[in-house]
């Protein structure tokens, strides 16, 4: 299957005159989080929110084909996240990532790969490593979902506000906040005039100790040019089609963006709030 493409959001910065500029600088980013959450149900029903379990399908862009994923996604907050992924359409079992604190959630956890011959042996801590940038991974997941989902953070990744300014959107003005967190984490959140989170965007670090066509270090420009690396493409996450959940406002549908191409859609089935969640699905020492 090709990969598609949907119209994405356009988001422009705009500068506010008259009465909207007196508006605009009264805004701060704790009152339009405030004002998120009270919009999305109000701080004593998201207080209330102990544990979730989520389910539902994503499709995901890789290559020319659309894969098909079926998730559960099972939280305690504020410091335990899993999420669990079967693959239908291929010949693979289940996995499941996340966190407890700061211990990383992956099952089946991947075994070193074996020396190739010949090949120097890989450097001390590269396995830790690759497992230490999961657990980053699967914390920054967890951060942009309760973005869309609380306008909040919590303890486990915890997470700093600052208002820029507002944009125009096709839902009308958006309230724009810096978020910043732990590891360099940086992103945009987009709140629209009805108080609900409409867009996250961000961008990702360029690769490390790669180049173009010449190997590590040529320069990692246009073929035969020689010039500088090209910027990776903004990142963007929309949160849309809100429903009434036990008297919060939730987002049954995420789509996620690469520049100008859609990479992923995400449709929640259900949300249930303060459900049991399988103490198995935070187990950090499974193999």
């Amino acid at each position: 299957m090709r990969r598609f493409v949907l119209p994405l959001l356009v988001l422009a910065l705009a500068a506010a005159a008259g009465g909207d500029a007196a508006r605009a600088q009264a805004r701060t980013a704790d009152s339009v989080m405030a004002a998120a959450r009270k919009a999305l149900g109000g701080e004593a029903k998201i207080a209330a929110v102990r544990t979730f379990v989520a389910t539902g399908r994503t499709r995901q862009v890789r290559g020319e084909n659309l894969v098909p994923i079926e998730f559960e996604i099972q939280v305690e907050l504020p410091g335990k996240y899993s999420r669990r992924d079967e693959f239908p359409a291929q010949d693979a079992g289940p996995s499941t990532s996340g966190f407890v604190g700061d211990a990383l959630v992956l099952i089946p956890r991947p075994a070193p790969p074996p020396p190739r011959p010949g090949a120097p042996a890989p450097p001390p801590g590269q396995q830790e490593g690759m497992l230490r940038a999961r657990m980053m991974s699967a914390k920054q997941d967890f951060a942009r979902l309760m973005l869309g989902m609380y306008a909040m953070s919590y303890p486990s990744f915890p997470l700093t506000f600052a208002y820029v300014g507002q944009a125009e959107a096709p839902q009308g003005k958006a309230d724009v906040i810096d978020v910043k967190g732990p590891a360099n984490f940086a992103a945009r959140l987009f709140v629209a005039e009805n108080g609900l989170p409409i867009m996250l965007s961000w961008t990702a670090p360029a690769p490390q100790g790669r180049g173009g066509p010449g190997g590590p270090g040529g320069g990692g420009g246009a073929p035969g040019t020689g010039g500088p690396p090209q910027a990776p493409p903004e990142q963007r996450m929309f949160f849309a089609d809100y429903r009434a959940v036990d008297g919060l406002q939730l987002p049954f549908r995420i789509r996620r963006a690469a520049g100008t191409e859609t990479t992923e859609e995400t449709t929640f089935d259900r949300f249930r709030l303060n459900a049991k969640v399988d103490p198995r699905r935070f187990d950090t020492t499974a193999k």
